[in-house]
């Protein structure tokens, strides 16, 4: 389908035959899933499917899963999901494919993911190797490299982190200090910063893997007072990773296309319960915005937002 390119779409009102579709999203109030949902309701709308949004009020199966339930007992013709963990909620998704409801992985993916009719996902690995390629821009590929990640077993962030690993391997001059992982804690991440940089005070860069590891790598460098010294690339282009790069205390956010996930999630359901052709896996896309490009209205589009006015 032709992806969104924004939040005003005209509505054509084709195709949907009146399908019930539940989104829900990793977390609820996050800007990145804010985006998703915009593109959700965009695609809905265009097709003249009914759409609800839901999700949990922190990144945690524990709170998914019960959403997960109810939706299911609801009985929508289609559940779109972006699962906060991919072994926790592997047995649920599959019930609500036993229960004959079509359901679509968005964002992030489970450990089989076969009951699903589609996925739809950014390339986080490619992604990955964008972050990385801008590493070696920004240090001249020399010093001490430290990525800070959130926890194991969130499928898009430790693909970030194979394909950011990946590239940086190819360059002899950087010492890749490895991963140290922080949770979804500002706090933590920022501490790493201080540790790693006491034991390697030629640390060149650090690379965040989302928003809130971001955000404490920004604060910890800060701490150090090396900002714009230690070069910082986050993920996402929320409110706060858009400040980081205007204030310069990041030099990259690796952007990617929640608008674009959320509408062809929306699509893949619909022609899955209308009996057209279905892609089992769509990636969308993402580059690097810098405070050089962030104007650009290719790079406004696809910042990170939590709601969308005429959605």
């Amino acid at each position: 389908m032709a992806s969104a390119a924004g939040c005003g779409a005209e509505d054509t009102g084709s195709g949907g035959d009146g399908y019930r579709i539940s989104l829900i999203v990793g977390l609820k109030g996050d800007d990145f899933y804010g985006s998703l949902a915009c593109g959700a309701r965009q695609a809905a709308k265009k097709l003249g499917v009914e759409l609800d949004v839901q999700g949990p009020n922190k990144w945690d199966a524990a709170e998914q899963i019960p959403i997960l339930n109810s939706v299911i007992a609801a009985r929508p013709d289609a559940i779109l999901i972006a699962p906060v963990d991919d072994t926790a909620l592997q047995a649920p998704l599959e019930q609500a494919a036993a229960h004959g409801i079509t359901v679509v992985l968005v964002d992030t993916t489970v450990k089989n993911p076969s009951f699903a009719v589609s996925q739809v996902t950014s390339d986080d690995e490619l992604a990955g190797e964008k972050a990385a390629e801008e590493v070696i821009r920004l240090t001249g590929g020399t010093g001490a490299v430290v990525t800070i990640n959130t926890q194991p077993g969130v499928s898009t962030v430790a693909a970030r982190v194979r394909g950011f690993e990946k590239r940086l391997a190819q360059e002899p001059g950087i010492e890749y200090v490895g991963e140290r992982f922080a949770g979804d804690d500002a706090a933590k991440a920022s501490s790493v910063v201080t540790s790693t940089l006491a034991a390697h005070p030629n640390l060149a860069a650090v690379f965040a893997t989302n928003t809130l590891t971001g955000q404490g790598a920004a604060t910890g460098i800060r701490n150090a007072h090396k900002s714009g010294e230690i070069k910082l690339i986050g993920f996402d282009a929320n409110p706060s990773g858009v400040q980081a790069l205007r204030d310069g205390s990041a030099q990259g956010q690796v952007v990617l296309k929640p608008l674009d996930i959320g509408a062809e999630g929306v699509e893949q359901a619909v022609n899955a319960l209308s009996g057209k052709p279905v892609t089992k896996l769509i990636r969308t896309g993402s580059f690097v915005a810098t405070k050089d490009n962030l104007d650009d209205p290719e790079t406004q589009k696809y910042l990170y937002r939590e709601s969308c006015t005429g959605a």
